[in-house]
This record gives C-alpha cells, sequence and structure tokens, in this order.
C-alpha cells in the first residue's frame, strides 16, 4: 500500500511545478514514492508522512475524548443533581408522612383515652347506683311475698282461722317495714320503694282470687282489683327498662342493687290499701263470724271497687310525679 502523502507549499509559486516534475522523473529512482518526495523536496512542499496524520488522529480523538469526559461529567453531575433533588423529595414525603402518622397516633390515642374515660364514668355510676337492699324492711317485705300464694292455698282449702292468723301476720310486716325504713335511714332503700308495693299487689291478688273462688268476694270487685295490679306491674316494668341506661342487658334489668327508678305512692292509693286490707279482712272473716252476704261488707266491696278505680286513675294523670326516674342514659 502506498504511504499517504500531503504537500503544503511553503515558499516557491506553482508555476514552476511542471519543469521540475518532468525533471525529476527523468532522473530515474526507485519508487514512485521516492519521486514525490524528491519533487517535494524540489519544489518545496513539506511532506507529512503517515505519523503526522495519525498524530493528527490522535490529536482528534483526544479532543473526542475531553469532549466525551465533560459529557460523561455533565451528565453525572445532572445525575446527581436530580438524585439529590428526587432524594429531597422523597425525604419531604417521608416527613409529611411520618408527621401525618404521629398526628394519627396522637388522636387515636386521645380517642382511646375518651373512651377509657367514658367508660370508667359509666362504671362508676353504676357503682354509685347500686345500693344495699339486704335489709331488714325488703326481708320482711320478701317474706310477706312469699306468704302471700300460701295464704291463697290456706282460704281455697277451707282453713279460714289459719289464713286470718297468716294475714294478721302479713299486714304486721307490712307495718313494721314502712316504720323501720322511716325510723332509721340506713334501713331504707329505693329499691324499697318498688319492693313494698309490688309484695301487696302480690298480697291482694292471692287474697281476692282465693275468696273469690270461694264464692265470699264478688267477681266484678275482684277483676276491678287484678286489672289495676296487673296494671301497675306492667307500667313498672315499662319504666324499669325506660330508665335503666345503656347497655340494657337481661342481667341488668333484673339486678335488684341497680336501682334506677323509685315509686312514690300518693295518698289516695295509701288509703285505698287500707281499705283493701278491712274488705279481706272482714271477708274472710264472715265465714268465721257468720255475717256473710251482710249490707255493710257489701257496701265496703263498693267502696273498695271505687278507691281502686280511682288510684288506677291518680296513677295514669299524675305519672310524671309518682314514678322519678333516678338516672336517665
Amino acid at each position: 500500500m502506498l504511504p499517504a502523502i500531503v504537500f503544503r507549499q511553503v515558499q516557491r509559486p506553482l508555476h514552476h511545478g511542471a519543469a521540475t516534475l518532468e525533471h525529476v522523473l527523468g532522473v530515474g529512482g526507485s519508487s514512485f514514492v521516492n519521486c514525490l518526495n524528491r519533487y517535494a523536496a524540489a519544489t518545496g512542499f513539506i511532506r507529512i508522512s503517515f505519523l503526522d496524520i495519525k498524530r493528527r488522529r490522535n490529536w482528534e480523538l483526544a479532543r473526542l475524548r475531553l469532549y466525551a469526559d465533560a459529557k460523561k461529567q455533565s451528565l453525572h453531575l445532572r445525575t446527581q443533581q436530580g438524585r439529590h433533588l428526587l432524594q429531597g423529595v422523597i425525604d419531604r414525603q417521608r416527613a409529611e408522612f411520618i408527621e401525618r402518622k404521629n398526628f394519627l397516633v396522637d388522636d387515636i390515642r386521645e380517642a382511646r383515652h375518651k373512651v377509657q374515660e367514658r367508660v370508667r364514668e359509666k362504671i362508676d355510676e353504676i357503682r354509685e347506683e347500686r345500693e344495699n337492699i339486704m335489709t331488714i324492711p325488703n326481708m320482711l317485705t320478701i317474706s310477706r311475698a312469699i306468704l302471700s300464694p300460701y295464704i291463697g292455698y290456706v282460704i281455697v282449702q277451707g282453713d279460714f282461722t289459719l289464713g286470718m292468723n297468716l294475714l294478721a301476720i302479713a299486714g304486721i310486716t307490712d307495718l313494721l317495714d314502712g316504720q323501720i325504713a322511716r325510723r332509721w335511714p340506713s334501713q331504707a332503700s329505693k329499691a324499697g320503694s318498688f319492693l313494698d308495693p309490688m309484695a301487696d299487689k302480690l298480697l291482694m291478688g292471692s287474697l281476692v282470687i282465693s275468696l273469690c273462688y270461694t264464692d265470699l268476694l264478688p267477681m266484678w270487685l275482684t277483676g276491678i282489683v287484678v286489672f289495676r295490679d296487673v296494671f301497675l306491674l306492667g307500667a313498672g316494668f315499662v319504666i324499669r327498662y325506660i330508665s335503666l341506661p345503656p347497655p340494657k342487658t337481661f342481667s341488668r334489668y333484673f339486678d335488684a342493687t341497680h336501682v334506677t327508678a323509685q315509686l312514690e305512692p300518693t295518698l289516695l292509693s295509701k288509703i285505698n290499701t287500707g281499705v283493701q286490707l278491712a274488705t279481706i279482712g272482714f271477708s274472710l272473716g264472715a265465714p268465721i263470724w257468720n255475717y256473710i252476704d251482710h249490707p255493710a261488707l257489701q257496701g265496703l266491696w263498693y267502696l273498695t271497687g271505687l278507691t281502686t278505680a280511682a288510684t288506677a286513675l291518680s296513677y295514669v294523670m299524675n305519672r310524671h310525679n309518682t314514678f322519678k326516674i333516678i338516672k336517665k342514659a
């Protein structure tokens, strides 16, 4: 392969080139390259060999390398800047997320603390509402309630004398429980305000049904007394449900120590209780002392029916004053 030859004129003009080239070629030489070299030397051109081209090429490669390095460095700097920028965004997002997370955790803790406080308050309220029901008046009341069905059984069996004695004992317990509760306040309880009238209703119901069964009391009076007592019992259960704070569970509903309402008997109801007891006593004593169907006894029956119906109406008309809710949710 012939070497690449580049000529550059330094001093002499180009119009001498033709004769000098002919003289050189005519002289002879070993190769065409030597002729060209001689011609270049004779005519004043400086020969640039392949080594010079290689140097120029190396110089161009160096420039390209410098340019590539500069680009690479610029790209690296931009990459570092982008990386730093992205890391800053990630750090800010992470900081905001941690801050929101901390706020959320604080809110959850505060809400849990409030719920715990409300639960403690409810527990304290329930504990405060509980009272001791194992008092002497309540024991007397419960014993009267237990004795009532037995008195009715004795009357149905025709043992009126024993029934009269048991009725007297029941009346004494009714008198004693009220006197003890009023004389000693520590023995009074709100549960007793419900237990006492409930025991009276059970006693009256047992007596009037048994007396009606033995034809010692008219059917219409028995119906009035039983209807009024059933009505008051149902009203008591409804008021208990309304006044019971949540949760309204079965065990809490029948928990006698958890008092939620109080019954305030009216003057008319007290009078009616006395009239009913007198009617029951005189009706039960009629076969013992032989005054069955006496006009005075029949008048007492009508009086008892009137007072019983009047008390039922008074409970309905004055229900806000009769039943007092102690704690309502």
